[in-house]
């Protein structure tokens, strides 16, 4: 696994858990013999090794394997290829060459994303570029991919689409379920036949997330709405925030601040709050400007609630080697500051 919480634990994947999830991809993404890849993922996680790689191996197409993102050299390649898979900062990375324009991306039909959840903005605007709506779909090392949007269904900035088939998903609260009402915010559960069995030499932390009906608990939040259509909120160990007695995913504040001018990155925790019960504080990449700017800034985009009660200006911030940023370490190096 990638350790977004904690320490990296070991998932026993089967040939046959492998094998179901790669031919329901093909299929869903409708890969043939004639789709060439560009793949320039690292293969020591499971979207590189197993989602982009056994697609192209279960259909006999074709693959362009780079050893690391190159976004003139993947440009250069596109006339070639009529895919290709990514995480949110290839997309990103693309949009700063001058060469991704509609005439580039012409023979490509899928653009994938996936391990980090996509900006609203970078949805947009790579559309307005390239005439291409990003593909987004959502799954663990554990679980494989379980949820995905459609190449001919809706591709809704933010929403990570439906299941795939022969998986279930459910949210709920306190061992009860929650309603697909697009707003109510619960622990995602899933169930299929792509699941790892457990952690390997992890009996305690396999019995904490194998439940016994058969479904995982992923540890992640979401919503569901009345169509099926799951969006991601983010780890429930870093991105829900129960602040006044409301549930408030972080991942929404983050969005809204990223579309201030002066922030290039941010990340959200809650910390401890003798009246709040945890205090939302926003880590900002990016040019120095009044506290107040941005806390007012979200509060006119988002309810009073969910404005951030503390600013914090920072050089970078701490991620894995999947580019993900490591929230515990924020929320350790935050307790540091007031522990003296």
């Amino acid at each position: 696994t990638s350790g977004t919480t904690w320490r990296s634990k070991g998932a026993m994947l089967t040939h046959r858990n492998l094998a179901s999830n790669a031919v329901t991809l093909a299929a869903l993404w409708r890969f043939t013999a004639a789709d060439v890849l560009i793949h320039a993922l690292p293969v020591f996680h499971t979207h590189g090794l197993f989602v982009a790689t056994n697609i192209v191996l279960a259909t006999g197409g074709g693959m362009l394997f780079l050893p690391r993102l190159d976004a003139r050299l993947i440009l250069s390649l596109m006339p070639r290829a009529t895919a290709m898979m990514g995480v949110p900062t290839f997309y990103t990375r693309l949009l700063k060459e001058p060469g991704l324009t509609r005439e580039a991306a012409a023979g490509m039909r899928l653009f994938v994303s996936g391990s980090a959840p996509l900006l609203a903005e970078t949805h947009r605007e790579w559309r307005a570029r390239t005439g291409h709506a990003i593909l987004e779909r959502y799954g663990m090392t554990e679980t494989l991919i379980t949820v995905s949007t459609r190449v001919d269904g809706q591709r809704r900035p933010g929403w990570v689409g439906l299941p795939l088939a022969h998986v279930e998903t459910r949210l709920v609260e306190n061992g009860k379920p929650l309603p697909h009402d697009g707003e109510s915010v619960g622990d995602l559960h899933v169930r299929g036949p792509m699941m790892a069995s457990g952690y390997l030499n992890r009996p305690d932390a396999t019995a904490e997330s194998w439940l016994p009906d058969g479904f995982f608990a992923t540890g992640d939040v979401a919503v569901i709405d009345g169509d099926g259509m799951h969006r991601i909120v983010g780890r429930r160990a870093t991105d829900l925030i129960k602040s006044g007695g409301f549930r408030i995913g972080a991942g929404e504040i983050e969005t809204v601040l990223l579309a201030h001018p002066a922030v290039r990155e941010v990340a959200v925790i809650g910390v401890p709050d003798d009246y709040l019960g945890q205090r939302i504080v926003a880590y900002v990449v990016g040019d120095q400007v009044a506290d107040t700017e941005l806390i007012e800034f979200v509060a006119g985009e988002l309810s009073n609630h969910k404005r951030p009660r503390e600013i914090r200006f920072v050089e970078s911030l701490p991620r894995n080697a999947m580019g993900k940023v490591q929230k515990k370490l924020l929320r350790e190096q935050y307790a540091a500051l007031f522990s003296s």
